[in-house]
């Protein structure tokens, strides 16, 4: 896990939660809602948590392949998040 943190660093992070809060802003967008912080939270949230998740299992090679790799992981997290926040409030 420490390995993980050496790749990503503070710049990995920040662009992690620059990815979360857009696909969250889609994602509010989409859905039409007034709960868009609602939204912005959980795309964050799974723009960040998913990549640390993968690590935690074992896959290293997420921090080593790259910065586009983890925020193709990232956005594809927070796509799954908001997927399952969707499905849970209707």
């Amino acid at each position: 896990m420490e390995t993980f943190f050496d790749a990503l660093g503070a710049v990995g992070l920040i662009f992690l939660v620059i990815v979360g809060l857009i696909a969250g802003y889609i994602a509010s967008l989409i859905a039409g809602g007034r709960n868009r912080i609602f939204y912005l939270i959980a795309g964050v949230v799974g723009a960040v948590a998913v990549p640390f998740i993968l690590t935690a299992l074992g896959v290293i090679a997420l921090g080593a392949l790259g910065l586009i790799l983890l925020l193709i992981v990232g956005a594809i997290g927070a796509a799954v998040i908001l997927a399952i926040v969707a499905a849970i409030r209707r």
